[in-house]
């Protein structure tokens, strides 16, 4: 099967799906598919059904009888029958659903499986009994794909002793274009403005074409004119994307409580001690929903590179973190027309420490962990981290935002190289200079580093000339700007 032309990469996904639609066995399979919403799952899925002559199916929260009477009609159209199938039971949509496939292997696509598992929760057990060896014998070649958007659920279909545990041959999760694919979606040739509409917007396909109609911005000079057009107004729908975000995770019922604790985030409190304090809550109040938005992927639980049981909470969604940062506090001016501009004006420097700063961090662990070569890290990384040095002396603790993993020739652990990164700043000597002194000060007291371990430096604003002609001449000092960071290793 040939990908669609107008399809942005997928090149894996689309690679894995052919490869299971394509298994030439006369037995039934089980496929699973998840991602966060809005990231093209259902275009890349009815993409598929249509290449290969499958059946595509799309729930929606309805009753077990609205459900199964909109099941019916849509295999009926399938099959290109008058009169729509009617089904009393789930047990017989299944039983006959298992039957569809012709000559060969088809496809078989019921999307939003969730809506239909939250009024009948007896399909993941009728799918197990239709994959068994009495539902192969009477079924066919029929290539089943669950998909979802909720992913504590869909990660939960296939684990422990959930019904459908070791049927899958297929568990493929549709992620978020990464920067560098998202700034070849947004055709936008400037790094900088690049990076700009990332911590903003992300990676999510939806966001340039559904939700924007294509409007991207013009220059650097047309960032803040396309933030107050497209996000902060109330007429366009990224205005409430962050909070629909949350209204549509089945997991989320006290919004209140989760939004408190990404605005906590957002404002750069990345500890539960943190978050507590910023909510007037205790620490152990929040466990449940610190795993719950980890859980649907709305933050990221990332371990200190230096404390094991330490830990550092991140927003995954940057129009999540943005809503958090920026709009939430200015929510009362932002819905009364015509307030957008002066709201963005009055919150530049929220912007660039809240939102651009660590978003620049994050890409500069991203690019260790993904592009740079073992000739700039000094070996082959295992791991990237950030965390916090302990500096007993000084009674005092300095941020790291890069810490870089490998192992040496005997297996132990090694810190390969350290970074710091910065967005606002041109970076000099004195940022050399600091991190040159922790790396003396990590050599002695952490018996994973030793005098070679290589220093990053991360700028999008540059780097003084002085810097780059020392750089030049290191083997140890490694210098990233946004040209390197998009395009090098």
């Amino acid at each position: 099967m040939d990908k669609p032309a107008e399809m942005f990469d997928r090149d894996y996904e689309w690679s894995e799906l052919t490869r299971f639609v394509r298994y030439p066995g006369e037995e039934a399979t089980l496929g699973v598919v998840s991602g966060r919403r809005r990231q093209g799952k259902t275009f890349l899925l009815d993409a598929v059904c249509r290449a290969a002559g499958g059946f595509y199916f799309a729930a929606t929260e309805a009753t077990e009888a609205e459900s199964l009477h909109q099941f019916g009609a849509a295999l009926a159209r399938h099959l290109g029958e008058p009169v729509p199938r009617r089904f009393a039971r789930w047990d017989e949509a299944v039983e006959t659903l298992m039957t569809v496939a012709g000559s060969g292997p088809t496809p078989v696509v019921i999307d939003e499986f969730p809506y239909l598992v939250k009024a009948s929760p007896q399909l993941p057990s009728l799918i197990q009994r239709a994959l068994g060896p009495q539902g192969r014998r009477q079924g066919g070649a029929v290539r089943l794909l669950l998909c979802g958007s909720a992913l504590s659920f869909m990660g939960a279909l296939l684990a422990g002793t959930a019904p459908l545990r070791g049927r899958a041959s297929l568990e493929l999760v549709v992620p978020t274009l990464d920067y560098r694919q998202a700034r070849d979606f947004w055709g936008i040739s400037d790094p900088a403005l690049a990076l700009l509409v990332n911590a903003v917007v992300g990676g999510t396909p939806a966001y340039r074409r559904e939700f924007t109609l294509g409007d991207v911005p013009g220059g650097i000079d047309d960032f803040g004119p396309w933030v107050v057009r497209n996000v902060l107004n109330p007429g366009r729908p990224l205005f409430r994307e962050a909070r629909f975000l949350l209204a549509e995770e089945p997991e989320l019922r006290d919004t209140a409580l989760y939004h408190g604790v990404l605005s906590a985030v957002a404002d750069g409190n990345h500890t539960r001690g943190g978050i507590a304090g910023y909510l007037g809550r205790k620490s152990t109040d929040l466990s449940h929903a610190l795993t719950v938005l980890e859980d649907v992927g709305m933050i990221a639980r990332e371990a200190d590179a230096f404390h094991g049981k330490r830990s550092a909470y991140r927003i995954t969604e940057p129009i999540l973190g943005f809503y958090h940062a920026i709009m939430r506090p200015e929510w009362t001016d932002l819905e009364r027309p015509g307030y957008a501009e002066q709201v963005w004006e009055r919150s530049q420097a929220a912007f660039r420490s809240k939102v651009l700063g660590p978003h620049f961090e994050h890409l500069a662990r991203v690019w260790t962990r993904w592009h740079a070569g073992p000739e700039t890290l000094g070996g082959l990384r295992t791991r990237v981290a950030s965390g916090v040095l302990p500096d007993p002396e000084a009674k005092t603790g300095h941020e790291l935002d890069v810490v870089v993993f490998g192992r040496t020739e005997d297996g132990r652990e090694a810190i390969l190289a350290i970074g710091e990164a910065k967005y606002g700043d041109v970076v000099g000597q004195g940022h050399l200079e600091r991190l040159e002194r922790l790396r003396e000060l990590l050599v002695r007291r952490d018996d994973r580093a030793r005098s070679g371990v290589r220093l990053l430096l991360f700028s999008a604003a540059g780097f003084v000339p002085g810097l780059q002609e020392i750089a030049q001449g290191r083997d140890d000092l490694q210098l990233v700007g946004l040209d390197r960071l998009y395009e090098g290793s």
